[in-house]
């Protein structure tokens, strides 16, 4: 009887063939399919109204945005007061001068402008101008940019890389028309309101004209591509048989995570709210230095950053697509999501109220109900449960910006690069607030365009590079482009995070 006892000298006696049937060819097994990792979850792209770009139209679109009436940013020379004022800029009363700050808050994809109103209000432009000029001061301040005067600071941040764009010239000289059309603007002050009111009296008159403003929100697309080649005989004499399928696979997965990777960016750079953690004011004061505040995010920010969010009209509800199609949807509502990286999970889960209590909710707590503050559906890919207002999703694949906060001396255990601390987004993104463009498609079929030659193909004869048909490759191309709609609706707190 044959032993298979040490086919390949694998005891190392020396001798090759210790088997009393010989040398055995084969002493391993390949399963049939390979491990394969799972595919990552799509987080963001769910969340996102779908365009398409029709052809011959060229690679930019764009849309419209009307301001409400009562609104600051709503800013025109078409009213008249409802003191009867006609707003020609000679009339006594009150004139209304705003700045618009445009500020650069991370590295910009032509999408990260944060905007700022600076308003002021007095009898004249030149006070009403001064007044505003007091309220930039306020805003500058507050973002730690502030220089010695209004003037040396909007020099210094015009110089900057990328530069803030501020607006002091066609809504606040004496050139300029009093913004009157939109009557008492986003004022809450009771007194100014009342003033403002749109009353008329027995006879009439031309009073209370309103006005109206848009702006242009514009997109774009880009291409993006990736491809492998390979041989014939890498698939003949591979152990896999099934290893063209799987790189296929892989292909696919990359593009997805690529698109999503792009629209995380994107979403990033186009925060119109950001709140800093601790005592911070700006990215390069995150800090988790030996003996300062830490720059964490607390209980008390999330309340705010609702409140902040309440004020801007974000919804609490998120319309989220639920297809493999992209076609069908469904609404989550009584909360916002709030989107983290895994780093930042000890930082919520220690989190307490007002009251000193645990502030964190499990999902587990409500995923799947019918009734209470978060029980409407199941659960998103990746949330963990729920603090304040907002519903934690955690997405593995977060991005973080690394060494670009504080320098560090004595580190008090948070992650850092290069001798500063690394800074961590928590990312809320409100209902309708953006939207991704594609090209040729409608939203109900794929989004990728693949092409697989394979060796000894017609298509893979080539007199030049290949005449015996020996290669082939699997390429992936796409198109991908970003549209924020309402930057107040999408807000960032940046942190430090814990080792």
């Amino acid at each position: 009887m044959g032993l298979y006892n040490n086919p390949n000298d694998t005891d190392g006696s020396g001798s090759p063939v210790d088997s009393t049937i010989g040398t055995q060819f084969r002493t391993d097994h390949y399963q049939k399919k390979a491990l394969i990792e799972i595919r990552k979850e799509q987080y963001f792209s769910p969340l996102a109204d779908v365009v398409s770009m029709p052809k011959h139209f060229g690679k930019k679109i764009k849309r419209y945005h009307y301001l409400p009436i009562l609104d600051d940013a709503n800013i025109n020379d078409q009213g008249i007061d409802a003191a009867g004022l006609t707003g020609n800029g000679t009339d006594e009363g009150t004139v209304k001068s705003t700045i618009i700050i445009q500020r650069p808050d991370v590295t910009s994809t032509g999408n990260g402008m944060v905007w700022e109103y600076a308003v002021g209000e007095d009898i004249t432009f030149a006070d009403s101008l001064t007044a505003a000029e007091s309220a930039a001061m306020d805003i500058f301040k507050a973002l730690g940019v502030f220089d010695t005067s209004y003037a040396a600071t909007v020099t210094a941040l015009e110089g900057l890389t990328p530069p803030w764009i501020i607006d002091d010239t066609t809504h606040a000289n004496t050139n300029a028309v009093p913004s009157r059309g939109n009557l008492y603007g986003s004022s809450k002050d009771v007194g100014v309101m009342l003033s403002k009111m749109p009353t008329l009296a027995e006879e009439g008159g031309r009073v209370n004209r309103v006005g109206f403003t848009r702006v242009d929100l514009e997109g774009t697309i880009e291409k993006y591509g990736m491809f492998y080649d390979y041989t014939k005989e890498s698939l003949d004499f591979d152990t896999d048989s099934e290893l063209d399928m799987h790189c296929t696979r892989e292909l696919l997965n990359a593009g997805n995570e690529v698109t999503e990777d792009l629209l995380q960016i994107n979403l990033l750079s186009s925060a119109g709210v950001v709140r800093y953690g601790g005592d911070a004011t700006t990215t390069s004061e995150i800090t988790g230095e030996n003996g300062t505040t830490p720059s964490l995010i607390s209980y008390e920010d999330l309340m705010r950053l609702e409140i902040d969010l309440d004020q801007n009209r974000c919804p609490k509800q998120t319309k989220v697509i639920t297809g493999t199609r992209m076609v069908d949807t469904r609404v989550v509502a009584g909360a916002r999501y709030m989107f983290i990286g895994s780093e930042l999970i000890p930082t919520i889960k220690r989190m307490t109220d007002l009251f000193g209590n645990q502030a964190f909710i499990g999902v587990e707590h409500y995923a799947g109900g019918g009734s209470g503050k978060y029980g409407d559906s199941s659960a998103l890919n990746g949330e963990i449960g729920a603090v304040g207002g907002f519903r934690i999703v955690v997405v593995p694949e977060m991005a973080h910006w690394a060494g670009v906060g504080a320098s560090v001396t004595t580190n008090d255990g948070y992650r850092e690069t290069a001798g500063n601390y690394d800074v961590f987004p928590m990312l809320v993104v409100g209902d309708a607030s953006f939207t991704t463009i594609g090209f040729q498609t409608d939203g109900k079929t794929t989004k990728f365009k693949i092409k697989n030659v394979k060796p000894e193909s017609d298509s893979s004869y080539d007199r030049v590079n290949d005449p015996f048909g020996e290669m082939g490759f699997s390429s992936l191309k796409f198109y991908f482009g970003f549209m924020v709609l309402r930057p107040e609706r999408i807000a960032l707190c940046k942190s430090v995070a814990e080792y």
